[in-house]
């Protein structure tokens, strides 16, 4: 089985769109550092994902290293957005992420990487979510004022879960 590992802005993205825990019952590991988790994520919602599927994993010191390094090649990602990136680089994972310099190291450290949207795509190809649910989701996302995905991208989707444009 694959694993996803995520940094926060997926974990909140998924929040807000209402779908976090439809993510658990895709075909891949769901999986966050203890970091990032304590400092983000336990004290909003935290142990109700765990109980959902959450996995919580501790860096070796060793990935702790290359999470400083990473963080030092790209000074606009957090500490905890680098641990997020070392895990995955490690695991040979799929890193989530929607931060634009994320992803671009990421890539650059050749690490497969994926956002929110892709998340819904695979909710929707995988029939986990009826396009109606993704389509209702997806709007209460988009409508967020902190939402930063792209309009064009939101539109496609939109249409392709059958409903209209926001």
């Amino acid at each position: 089985m694959d694993v996803l590992v995520s940094d926060t802005s997926v974990v909140i993205d998924l929040e807000r769109a209402g779908i976090i825990e439809h993510v658990f019952a895709l075909p891949y590991r769901f999986v966050v550092p203890d970091a990032l988790y304590e400092q983000e994520l336990k004290d909003y919602g935290g142990e109700r994902l765990i109980a959902k599927g959450l996995q919580v994993w501790t860096l070796t010191g060793e990935q702790v290293q290359e999470a400083q390094r990473l963080r030092a090649l790209e000074r606009r990602i957090s500490i905890h957005d680098s641990y997020a990136l070392s895990l995955a680089k490690a695991m040979a994972a799929i890193l989530l992420s929607g931060d634009a310099a994320m992803r671009g190291l990421a890539e650059a450290e050749g690490v497969r990487c994926h956002g929110v949207l892709w998340v819904f795509d695979q909710l929707g190809e995988g029939q986990i979510v009826q396009p109606a649910l993704l389509h209702e989701a997806l709007t209460r996302l988009a409508a967020h004022p902190r939402c930063r995905l792209p309009r064009e991208e939101i539109d496609l989707r939109l249409v392709r879960f059958g409903g209209n444009v926001g």
